[in-house]
């Protein structure tokens, strides 16, 4: 008794404590989010943990404002714009390969693995001027096609590692049972590999959403300001007027709550994604 009394104890302290840790990392979160909702002046004035004894400062003013500024509504459809492409395509091509490397017999496989692996630890940053300088003689610097490739680029070594393995853990009696009853390459992977790997998959899209959809670095250089997508517009707002939260604050946030959304969405898939293959 006295130790199922113990460990009651033990796991409500754990949990008490990860309560509180995830509301110290939601305080951020919940202070933007106010920001957003409160006047240019009412954040000049006092900090926005005022609006709990002063709920009637909260507005949906900004976000009017952000919706009326032609240079946010345009960067977030470019941050759609990029976003969208770039994780498609590098679930599509990561999955065709991946299933390449772990089914398919061919000459160098392995070779080709092992280079593909390698390039996991190569930098973006080494490739930035290199593929400046490729697109400016290609007619791609500063347009969406042109970040879109690069963000596909980088993103598939990573993306054919993670289905490769998911895909190698897959049972070959499996496979073998679809050959025997006249299955091709093809049907076998549409209609047997990509059902199982539906976990990986969506864990794949989640990371290669999130790292898009945040960037910076990679839109400071190839984007113009057409083509800038949110996170160069709201840095620009924030160089050019450094008081201007009202813009700011609302931008931020609808930066912050669609990966949030995308997350949540397919948070159970995640979970799996990320477990497949770690026990055996």
């Amino acid at each position: 008794m006295t130790d199922r009394v113990g460990r009651l104890l033990s796991k409500g302290a754990v949990q008490a404590v990860l309560v509180a840790v995830g509301l110290v990392w939601l305080v951020p979160s919940l202070g933007l989010a106010v920001s957003s909702l409160r006047s240019a002046a009412d954040n000049a004035q006092s900090g926005w943990w005022r609006v709990l004894s002063a709920p009637a400062q909260l507005t949906a003013e900004n976000y009017r404002n952000l919706l009326d500024n032609p240079r946010m509504t345009q960067a977030f459809w470019n941050t759609v714009l990029i976003t969208v492409p770039a994780t498609v395509l590098v679930v599509v091509l990561a999955a065709l390969a991946a299933y390449a490397f772990a089914w398919v017999r061919f000459p160098g496989r392995q070779a080709l693995l092992l280079g593909v692996v390698g390039l996991l630890v190569v930098p973006l940053q080494v490739a930035l001027i290199p593929v400046a300088d490729l697109y400016g003689r290609l007619g791609l610097f500063g347009r969406i096609p042109g970040v879109v490739l690069f963000h596909v680029a980088f993103g598939l070594p990573f993306a054919i590692f993670l289905l490769r393995n998911f895909f190698a853990g897959v049972p070959p009696e499996l496979l073998e049972a679809a050959r025997m009853d006249g299955a091709g390459e093809w049907t076998v992977f549409a209609r047997v590999v990509l059902p199982l790997g539906a976990p990986a998959l969506a864990s794949l899209a989640i990371f290669q959403f999130l790292w898009v959809w945040n960037d910076l670095l990679v839109s400071l250089v190839f984007a113009t300001p057409d083509s800038a997508p949110l996170t160069v517009a709201i840095r620009e707002q924030t160089r050019q007027f450094g008081a201007n939260i009202d813009i700011i604050a609302p931008g931020a946030f609808l930066s912050m709550i669609v990966p949030l959304v995308v997350f949540f969405a397919f948070q159970r898939s995640f979970v799996r994604g990320v477990l497949a293959g770690s026990v055996k």
